[in-house]
């Protein structure tokens, strides 16, 4: 590897605080979670010992209040800390954007006594989470899912499966979206399920290109019966939640984005500052060096991209237009830049002795999760032309 060592992104921060948030991230990356991505991602180990200890850290509900355990933080600061934690290993970084998703609709429209009860433990207390919205067939499209709550006295009974859910079968709870009344968006209702309830098991992992540390896997509920103390908000608003749910979780993925995007051109850089050809470093070359320049620019576009949608949304504004945009343009720079830091490393780029080649695999699924690029498109549009004539 070169000895040019990455330079750390300079940051605005808002606050001192915030500035010794970046710094405790920056100390756990490089001590606990950097130096054994490379190897766990190859073994498909799930590192839910850094996640215990993010949770320890405080880093695991960094945007809720603290009054639940949580840690008062901006979104501004909270997706710096994601950008971060991506950088070093896509699937820390990813696994905390994810269970900031799932714990956004009780942290929303749960109850006071619902929030009481389930979120100090859910934001501070070791606990991980998932978030099963889509199916095998209800992906895009997902106000067609099919997985049915059915009212049983004072209890609800979950049968169906959910598809594609980060941290399945390790999670200890799960926001799930059910159907509990007629067709469409209207009929779907959202519960909080122990992740040990009867009749909740976990499919095999799916066998990914990247990502391989972070189990993505089926849930099957046959019968899952909760209390509807459970249910969280009211019967049909479930799409609702799950919509703003995915606005910020969109953010997330574009903070994510920006990391591995930022770990693949300080990699690109620092090959390139240290590999000699006709008696000097490629750096030297114009075409590399325009290359690099491009990479850059792409990176600190989406970052400012994403904040500004982040500032929108600590204001209390409108912001899910600017989520879409940033979700669609810092996942498609990365597949961008990582696949231009594969060519600057050349061979070499094609190997795993350098990471390159590992992210370039990993940016490719944030094209796709919480909505794929083309989805993106289609909400950027219908701010823009209004909804599609039918």
């Amino acid at each position: 590897m070169p000895d040019r060592a990455p330079q750390p992104v300079d940051r605005q921060l808002p606050t001192e605080e915030a500035r010794d948030l970046i710094a405790l991230v920056r100390d756990i990356a490089e001590r606990e979670i950097a130096p054994r991505a490379a190897e766990e991602e190859e073994a498909g180990h799930f590192p839910r010992e850094v996640f215990r200890l993010l949770s320890e850290s405080g880093l695991l509900g960094l945007p809720y209040a603290s009054e639940y355990g949580g840690g008062d933080q901006p979104y501004e600061v909270y997706l710096q800390v994601l950008e971060e934690l991506a950088a070093a290993r896509l699937t820390v970084g990813l696994g905390v954007s994810v269970h900031s998703l799932a714990c956004h609709a009780l942290a929303g429209y749960g109850t006071k006594e619902q929030r009481a009860e389930h979120l100090p433990a859910m934001l501070g207390g070791g606990l991980l989470g998932a978030y099963c919205l889509s199916e095998p067939a209800s992906g895009s499209d997902a106000a067609s899912l099919r997985t049915k709550a059915v009212r049983d006295g004072d209890d609800w009974v979950i049968t169906g499966t959910k598809a594609w859910i980060t941290h399945g079968g390790v999670a200890d709870f799960c926001t799930v979206l059910a159907r509990t009344g007629g067709e469409g968006a209207r009929g779907i209702t959202a519960f909080l399920v122990p992740g040990d309830a009867p009749g909740l098991t976990a499919a095999l992992p799916e066998k990914k290109m990247g990502m391989k540390g972070s189990p993505t896997a089926q849930l099957h509920f046959d019968g899952v019966r909760i209390p509807d103390s459970r249910r969280i908000g009211d019967e049909g608003q479930g799409f609702a939640i799950a919509l703003s749910a995915l606005d910020s979780g969109r953010l997330g993925i574009a903070a994510c984005a920006i990391g591995v995007a930022q770990a693949a051109l300080d990699a690109a850089v620092g090959y390139a500052t240290d590999r000699k050809q006709f008696g000097r470093p490629i750096a030297d070359f114009q075409g590399l060096r325009f290359m690099l320049a491009d990479m850059a620019t792409r990176i600190e576009a989406g970052r400012a991209l994403y904040l500004a949608a982040a500032r929108l949304r600590d204001a209390g504004r409108p912001f899910s237009r600017q989520a879409a945009m940033a979700k669609l343009f810092c996942t498609d720079a990365a597949m961008s830049v990582t696949t231009d830091a594969v060519q600057v490393l050349g061979g070499y780029g094609y190997t795993q002795d350098f990471p390159v080649e590992r992210y370039m695999r990993e940016a490719k699924v944030l094209q796709i999760v919480e909505g794929t690029n083309q989805i993106q498109r289609m909400v950027i549009a219908r701010h823009l032309a209004g909804p599609e004539t039918r």
